[in-house]
């Protein structure tokens, strides 16, 4: 019976540091990815933790560091599927890496909820912190912060730097809206995002690009609020101008209900309007007509995120990463003029 509890004992850093040759201490060092460990040594530890499969204790290890292998996550967009489908490929990168990932939601973007959600973060002594923050209110707070861990904002609009990542909305946007001007439309409407949403800030830029360098008239955008309700509210009210042959949509959910809107006008997409939309929700090839839209890789985002943040945490030097250029899905929503 004593032979069965040796054998079902799990082993500890004491063990690791006697199969290895140096002291717990050493290894704990290894543990925390201390600068000061020579090259071999580190090998030698690493080496004897596979030979013993040992796992850290990560509660211990958090007392003595203040930091858990925990990422956390902030997003104002829960339940979207941009967001939604980021955050699925954030855990799923961050657990390849040993690390599991904490998500808090902001209830408002005031200062002061960024505020506490930033604060609750630090209560679970998370690693470093990936923002998914889709306005610019978000932003301007997050950098006047001192956050006290590393901070990844994951931003679907255009231009990326050392903070941010990024898809190029404005280059999605203007294919978009060139595919409509091939098409021969030449008066092209623009139901656009909520204002201080980046998004909505770059797809309208890559429209009105298009549009200007086609030397083609400019419409005043239709602000509408991401919802396919508003979308089919649109589709009502334009009915009754019919001055456009096309609409670019910001996203799909609104494309899906212009279209509902205009089919209950007694209008027919894509004979007599052409409509587009933005994101590539898995419903846009499904709905009638098949909606033209922006395809976007929200998981690729997501992967870099995971791999921009843990090199700031171990102190490596950051990956090189250029702007996720959005791909142009053609459907039957858009037709020639």
């Amino acid at each position: 019976m004593a032979a069965s509890g040796d054998r079902a004992r799990v082993p500890s850093i004491r063990d690791v540091a006697r199969l290895a040759g140096v002291s717990h201490q050493t290894v704990s060092r290894v543990l925390n990815e201390h600068p000061s460990i020579r090259p071999e040594t580190r090998k030698r530890v690493e080496d004897a933790i596979s030979v013993l499969d040992y796992k850290p204790n990560l509660a211990a290890r958090a007392l003595v560091t203040s930091r858990t292998h925990t990422i956390g996550v902030l997003s104002a967009t829960i339940g979207e599927f941009g967001p939604t489908s980021s955050i699925a490929s954030i855990e799923d990168a961050a657990r390849a890496e040993g690390y599991s990932v904490t998500t808090v939601n902001l209830p408002a973007t005031t200062p002061e909820a960024i505020g506490d959600a930033i604060r609750q973060l630090s209560r679970e002594q998370v690693s470093g912190i990936v923002a998914l923050a889709p306005q610019v209110r978000v932003f301007n707070v997050l950098r006047g912060m001192a956050v006290g861990v590393p901070l990844v904002s994951l931003q679907t609009a255009s231009g990326s730097d050392g903070f941010t990542l990024s898809a190029d909305q404005v280059a999605g946007a203007r294919a978009v809206t060139e595919h409509l001007i091939d098409l021969g439309h030449t008066d092209i409407l623009h139901l656009a995002g909520p204002q201080d949403w980046i998004e909505a800030e770059s797809r309208m830029r890559g429209y009105l690009d298009a549009l200007r360098e086609a030397d083609l008239p400019t419409f005043p955008p239709i602000r509408g609020d991401w919802t396919a309700d508003f979308g089919h509210f649109a589709g009502g009210e334009l009915a009754r101008r019919r001055d456009f042959t096309a609409v670019f949509a910001a996203n799909d959910l609104m494309a899906i209900g212009l279209m509902h809107g205009f089919r209950d006008a007694g209008i027919d997409v894509p004979r007599e309007v052409s409509v587009v939309g933005f994101d590539d929700i898995p419903v846009a090839a499904h709905v009638w007509p098949p909606l033209t839209t922006v395809h976007q890789d929200f998981p690729e985002l997501g992967r870099r995120a995971v791999g921009m943040l843990l090199a700031e945490i171990r102190g490596e030097r950051a990956p090189q990463y250029g702007a996720v250029v959005p791909q142009l899905r053609l459907r039957s929503s858009s037709a020639a003029r």
